[in-house]
């Protein structure tokens, strides 16, 4: 364990963290995402809910600020319905270090399937969430 680090973030997933660069996209997963056939690289947090690995890695990692939107969700199909608290947990553990992030984006199944594909990494996680898996896309640390 390190000091002042969330005992949360796992060695593989602070060494992925690290090595990503400044437009790389992060896919934190629910454990019904496809991620093993999708993802280039795949790191396992399972038993972890997204919302407090968000709270772990938030203060670490810069969120894009030269894209629209730095955050992008998985759009309900249609006839399916998200739950609402869902997208405001994981809010409320982001603005507590990005306060004035832009709102999330919303995409469709398999456009965000296309685009988790090539994401520097997916982050499996235990989430039972329905449409729970988000991407951060990450910035330029300030100095």
């Amino acid at each position: 364990m390190l000091k002042g680090i969330s005992p949360l973030l796992s060695p593989r997933l602070l060494e992925v963290m690290a090595l990503m660069g400044h437009g790389d996209e992060l896919v934190l997963a629910d454990a019904h995402f496809p991620g093993e056939s999708i993802g280039k690289r795949v790191v396992r947090a399972d038993g972890l809910l997204i919302a407090d690995l968000l709270e772990a890695i938030m203060p670490l990692f810069e969120l894009d600020s030269y894209v629209p939107h730095p955050l992008i969700m998985m759009e309900p199909v249609p006839g399916d319905e998200a739950d609402p608290l869902v997208e405001a947990s994981y809010m409320n553990r982001i603005r507590k270090e990005a306060p004035s992030v832009p709102p999330v984006k919303r995409l469709d199944r398999f456009a965000f399937y296309e685009r988790a594909s090539k994401a520097f990494a997916v982050v499996m996680t235990g989430e039972a969430a329905k449409y729970g898996n988000i991407i951060l896309i990450k910035g330029v640390t300030p100095i």
